[in-house]
């Protein structure tokens, strides 16, 4: 059989190519719970896609997917799929091109492969089980030690339970970390982690696993750390998480509140 890291990026590839043949077009969408969550044509299509390359390898394997009727949540047991076909939807529909396709190789809930693809920049990111490389390229989380000189990214999805909690967050990076990114896909935002362009990211709540269980994977091949917000190794059901480059890991929790 074809290795899992390699099935996940072509997987990933294939997927990419459908949502940038749509990208910045007329396309239907639809709300799925709110007016800010939604879903395009493009989604389903890409998914389709990456179902398709999966199944021709591990036609066997669950497929976690986002959308359509795949399954919702990751097997404790076996080996299975996740996949978030465009993570960023909303950046995507607005011609941002911070948006991706995730895909992840999990066996017994817990990864052994993945990678995230940014067509519309030009970069895919591979990790198999104890590396991880940027178009090709050997990369690992950045080397920066001081909090203070951190770049700090949420992952959070704003509404009415947790807006407060959000804004404490966003006070906190601004006065006591270095500098705050809003990236708008949490994907990408886990990749930049891996790759060492922003050295934390953080999320209040439980989040989907197809929001976080590639890029997650990423990170800890990558060399970084990545723990629920009590200081625990995360886990695909962990409430919260911080994913950092691991220098100054417990100072962040600690400077967040946590």
């Amino acid at each position: 059989m074809t290795d899992r890291a390699t099935v996940a990026e072509e997987s990933a590839a294939a997927g990419a190519d459908v949502a940038m043949g749509m990208f910045e077009e007329d396309i239907e969408t639809e709300e799925k719970t709110s007016k800010t969550d939604v879903v395009s044509e493009a989604d389903a299509a890409a998914q389709d896609e990456i179902l398709d390359v999966i199944g021709e390898h591990y036609p066997d394997d669950v497929v976690v997917g986002e959308e359509g009727d795949t399954p919702k949540e990751a097997p404790e047991e076996g080996d299975a799929w996740i996949v978030d076909p465009i993570d960023g939807t909303s950046n995507y529909l607005h011609g941002f091109t911070a948006w991706c396709q995730a895909v992840a190789a999990v066996r017994d809930a817990e990864p052994v492969a993945a990678a995230v693809t940014r067509p519309a920049v030009g970069h895919t990111f591979v990790a198999d089980e104890d590396s991880f490389r940027r178009n090709g390229e050997e990369t690992t989380v950045s080397d920066e030690s001081d909090p203070e000189r951190f770049v700090v990214a949420p992952t959070l999805k704003v509404d009415d339970d947790n807006r407060d909690r959000y804004m404490s967050v966003i006070e906190t990076c601004f006065e006591e970390l270095g500098d705050m990114r809003r990236i708008g896909s949490a994907q990408v935002t886990f990749a930049m982690v891996a790759a060492g362009s922003i050295d934390a990211a953080l999320g209040i709540g439980q989040a989907h696993p197809w929001d976080t269980v590639a890029g997650v994977h990423m990170v800890r091949a990558a060399g970084g750390t990545v723990t629920d917000l009590d200081g625990n190794r995360w886990r695909h059901d962990s409430d919260g998480i911080l994913a950092s480059n691991g220098e100054a890991h417990e100072d962040v929790l600690e400077m967040l509140g946590f």
